[in-house]
C-alpha cells in the first residue's frame, strides 16, 4: 500500500541532511519504500540504494561546502554510473549495452556538487515514446491520478517527484520527452540544447536530437539547479520580449479546458504572435512532425543496426517497427525531411532576431489514459513537440493547473540554455 508524503523542496533536504544525515538516509529509503505501490515502484524505478548506502551518501556530504549538497535525485536510466548495468527500459540482458567506468557528465557534476542518488528511473523503451507504458516492467502511472500515465519517455524520474519521492528528476527530451510529463504531472521542466555536453555521453535514442533535462516541483528549485548545472545567465536590462501561438496555429483541436486555461496561462506572459509572425511559424512549421519522425527514425536505426535484427525479441513490437523504418525510408523522403529541418532551423533564427522567446501548448489534453494512449494522441504531442526538436533549441515547461485538478503546460522556447529568458520567468512564478 502506497503511503503519501509531503514533498520536501531542495532547501528542506538540505537542512535535515546537514543537521542529521543518517536520518535523511533512512528518510529517503522510506519513501522509496513506501511511496509507491510494489507494482509502481517496479515501474518508477530500475535500481535502488540500500539505506546504508544512501546514509554514507548523506553523510559523506554533510557540513561541507558542495551547493546542492543533501539533494536527492532520481537519475534516468539513459545515462552511465560507473560500472553499472544500463538497460534503457529494454529486456536485454544485463551488459548487451557495454557498461563504461566513469558516471555521464550530468551524474558526475551531481555529485561534485554533493546531491545524493536516489536511484535509476525507468523509461519508456529506449526513450522512444511519449507516454508513461512500458511493457517489461509496468505502466508507469501518474502518482495522483493512478488511471492514468505519467508520461514519457522520461516517465520514472517524472512521476518520482511528483509522489513526492525526491525534488529532483533527471531526464531526457528528444521530442517531448522532459516537456509531455512535465506537463501531464504538474512539473517544472528543462530541456538543454541538442549538442550540449550534458548529453553528449548517455546512450542515445537520435544523437542529434538528444538533449539532457530535469523536473522540479518549484520554480525556486528549477532556478538553483540550472544555475549550478548550467551556469549564470546574462543580465537584461529591459523586459524580455515574447509572444504565443495557440492550438489552431498548428490544426489541433485541444480539450475545451486546456485550450481555456493555455490561453490564459501564455497571455500572462506573452502577446499573441503578429499576424506576419504566425504566418511563418505556421508554414515553417508545417510537416514538422513527419519530417522529424523520417530523420530520427534513421539516427536510432544506426544506434541500433547491430542489435535490431539479432534481438529482435528482446524489443517490443512497436518499439522494433519505429527503428526499423529508418532504414527504409527512400532518397525522396528523407531529402524532403531534411530540407524542412533546414526551413525550421532559418525561421527559428529569424524568429530571434526580433523576439526572446516563444510560447508553444505542449499536450492538448491532460495526463492520458492508456487506453487513449493511441497513436493518434502521439502524433498531436509530436506536432506540437518538434517544432522545438528540429530546432535543438532549449524549453522551459511551466505547468498549468485545469479545475478537474489534472494539468497540462506550456513551453517557453527560447535560442540558449543560458538564456535570461528562463529565470525571468522563473521568478515571476
Amino acid at each position: 500500500m502506497a503511503t503519501a508524503s509531503p514533498a520536501w523542496t531542495m532547501s528542506e533536504w538540505q537542512t535535515l541532511a546537514a543537521q542529521a544525515p543518517a536520518q535523511a538516509g533512512r528518510e529517503l529509503a522510506r519513501r522509496l519504500q513506501t511511496a509507491l505501490s510494489p507494482e509502481q515502484h517496479r515501474a518508477v524505478f530500475a535500481t535502488n540504494p540500500s539505506e546504508e548506502t544512501l546514509i554514507e551518501a548523506f553523510e559523506r556530504v554533510a557540513n561541507t561546502i558542495a551547493p546542492l549538497a543533501g539533494v536527492p535525485y532520481a537519475l534516468k536510466d539513459i545515462f552511465f554510473t560507473a560500472n553499472d548495468p544500463l538497460l534503457a527500459g529494454s529486456k536485454f540482458p544485463p551488459g548487451v549495452i557495454p557498461t563504461r567506468p566513469k558516471d555521464s557528465k550530468l551524474p558526475h557534476a551531481l555529485q561534485g556538487f554533493g546531491a545524493v542518488l536516489a536511484g535509476k528511473t525507468q523509461l519508456y523503451e529506449f526513450a522512444y515514446g511519449l507516454t508513461g507504458e512500458n511493457e517489461h516492467y509496468g505502466d508507469c502511472m501518474h502518482p495522483q491520478f493512478p488511471d492514468r500515465t505519467s508520461g514519457g519517455s522520461s516517465s520514472g524520474s517524472a512521476a518520482a517527484v511528483a509522489a513526492g519521492i525526491v525534488p529532483v528528476g533527471v531526464g531526457t527530451d528528444t521530442a517531448g520527452s522532459i516537456r509531455v510529463p512535465a506537463a501531464f504531472c504538474g512539473l517544472f521542466g528543462f530541456r538543454t540544447s541538442a549538442g550540449h555536453a550534458l548529453i553528449a555521453d548517455a546512450f542515445p535514442l537520435g544523437p542529434s536530437f538528444d538533449t539532457a533535462g530535469w523536473f522540479t516541483r518549484s520554480p525556486q528549485d528549477m532556478l538553483t539547479l540550472n544555475r549550478f548545472l548550467l551556469g549564470r545567465p546574462a543580465q537584461i536590462d529591459r523586459s524580455p520580449r515574447g509572444c504565443y501561438l495557440g492550438f489552431n496555429a498548428f490544426g489541433i483541436t485541444a480539450d475545451q479546458d486546456v485550450e481555456k486555461a493555455y490561453t490564459n496561462a501564455a497571455s500572462q506572459i506573452a502577446l499573441p504572435a503578429d499576424r506576419e509572425s504566425t504566418a511563418q511559424l505556421q508554414n515553417s512549421f508545417a510537416g514538422s512532425a513527419e519530417s522529424y519522425a523520417v530523420l530520427q527514425s534513421i539516427e536510432a536505426y544506426h544506434v541500433h543496426a547491430k542489435w535490431l535484427d539479432e534481438r529482435r525479441s528482446d524489443y517490443s513490437p512497436k518499439v522494433w517497427a519505429r527503428i526499423d523504418r529508418g532504414r527504409n525510408w527512400n532518397v525522396d523522403q528523407q531529402q524532403r525531411a531534411q530540407a524542412r529541418r533546414t526551413v525550421i532551423k532559418h525561421t527559428w533564427a529569424s524568429f530571434f532576431m526580433t523576439y526572446d522567446y516563444l510560447v508553444l501548448p505542449i499536450a492538448p489534453f491532460p495526463a492520458l489514459t492508456k487506453a487513449d494512449s493511441t497513436q493518434e494522441n502521439r502524433d498531436r504531442l509530436l506536432t506540437l513537440a518538434t517544432p522545438a526538436s528540429l530546432g535543438g533549441l532549449p524549453a522551459l515547461t511551466i505547468p498549468i493547473r485545469l479545475p478537474s485538478g489534472l494539468t497540462t503546460g506550456m513551453q517557453i522556447i527560447v535560442n540558449d540554455p543560458l538564456s535570461p529568458v528562463i529565470s525571468w520567468l522563473l521568478s515571476r512564478r
